[in-house]
């Protein structure tokens, strides 16, 4: 079986989240295709991804798409620039893996998570993931008023949730946005207090058997960090994501040594090599790897199975279309260190779900495992209506 082409394929973006999916569909001369995605596609970057999987995508032609090590080695050492780590060039190589994977299963008539060891578990813990943009609604909405905070706890545990991820202090109680100067160096009594309101309240609504998890999205420092950490340390929080930016793997350390809440991150931590300092330095709980930007399902698997020579729990970031869904979902069937799957709020949407061929969601807050060949997704018809698509031959 060889590659013949690959359709490098930008998918028909959304305003309100600042989401554009890059995505690549291998085709070969066995009338097997297999999709994959660059897990870049929020706020900035998908143009980027778009512009290199044409690049890349010329690297492979011809080759034997099951031969993934093989590939992904090509692409890592002869690439150049993929051996310096990053972002992009992470995102359109993950891509690439992922459609590789994707051929393989449909190959051999089996589920990736077969080819990776076999299902773990039958079914997926999930929590309702970035409540601050409310839970249910069918756009990202953003405000700082109580009533709305309550609203979205209460949504998610009424259809079965029994975890949550809030940002708490993404925005004052008049709406207005929090800076990033307001969440460094020192945390405002003010912005504090309203976080610390928010906090409680998702306690008090959702009582004492439900995870809450604080996301941070890397706008505090240590000492922020820090800060919000004391505070919530008795209201019982499952980790807290993101505390602070991942470049510094000594400022984890930090956090960690000032704080009883565990600690996560991973979604900007690219391949093995940049992950290793975390797992030496023992400041994570949980690791948070995006299949789509971390090096593919051949780089995740590694490092997860790097994880959980350190006891760490995994939970795959997932934040973009249904092909990272379901990739995510097979691979952590696959992990005995999975904790818990991340369900974006996004991917509750009729925008995003309306992009995949099938409609993964949740039931009482645990996803069944898909069974089709490969990844267990393709794109719609109306996907690929609405995308622009190059073909490289």
């Amino acid at each position: 079986m060889k590659i013949t082409s690959i359709d490098v394929i930008a998918l028909k973006g959304n305003e309100a989240s600042a989401m554009r999916p890059a995505v690549c569909r291998i085709n070969t001369n066995e009338g097997i295709c297999g999709y994959g995605e660059a897990g870049v596609a929020i706020v900035t970057g998908a143009t980027a991804a778009y512009e290199l999987l044409k690049d890349y995508s010329k690297m492979i032609l011809n080759k034997n798409p099951l031969d993934h090590e093989v590939i992904w080695e090509d692409i890592f050492k002869n690439s150049f620039w993929a051996q310096g780590n990053g972002a992009i060039v992470m995102a359109a190589l993950s891509a690439i893996d992922t459609a590789l994977w994707d051929i393989k299963g449909k190959y051999y008539n089996t589920p990736v998570y077969q080819l990776l060891g076999g299902k773990q578990r039958e079914k997926l813990r999930s929590y309702a993931s970035q409540l601050q943009f409310g839970w249910g609604a069918k756009e990202f909405q953003s405000t700082g008023n109580i009533e709305f905070y309550q609203n979205s706890y209460k949504a998610a545990i009424d259809e079965g949730y029994d975890a949550i991820k809030v940002n708490f202090f993404d925005r004052y109680e008049d709406g207005r946005e929090t800076g990033r100067l307001d969440c460094t160096c020192n945390l405002s009594r003010k912005l504090l207090y309203t976080a610390e309101k928010r906090i409680a309240e998702a306690r008090s609504i959702v009582g004492p058997d439900v995870d809450i998890i604080m996301e941070n999205h890397a706008m505090t420092d240590a000492m922020t960090a820090i800060q919000l950490c004391k505070m919530a340390e008795k209201y019982d929080i499952m980790f807290c994501e993101e505390p602070a930016t991942p470049l510094n793997p000594m400022v984890f350390a930090k956090i960690a040594e000032k704080t009883s809440i565990p600690l996560a991150t991973g979604e900007r931590i690219y391949t093995r090599w940049a992950y290793l300092p975390y797992f030496q330095n023992k400041s994570l709980s949980v690791i948070q790897p995006d299949i789509g930007n971390c090096g593919g399902i051949t780089e995740c698997k590694k490092i997860c199975d790097m994880a959980h020579v350190f006891d760490l729990s995994v939970q795959t970031h997932v934040c973009s279309s249904p092909i990272s869904v379901a990739v995510s979902l097979q691979l952590e069937a696959a992990l005995p260190n999975f904790i818990i799957h991340e369900h974006h709020v996004s991917n509750t949407m009729k925008h995003v779900t309306d992009l995949g061929l099938y409609n993964y969601q949740p039931k009482n807050g645990y996803f069944d495992i898909p069974d089709l060949p490969g990844i267990g997704q393709e794109l719609s018809e109306y996907a690929l209506k609405t995308a622009v698509i190059e073909t490289i031959k």
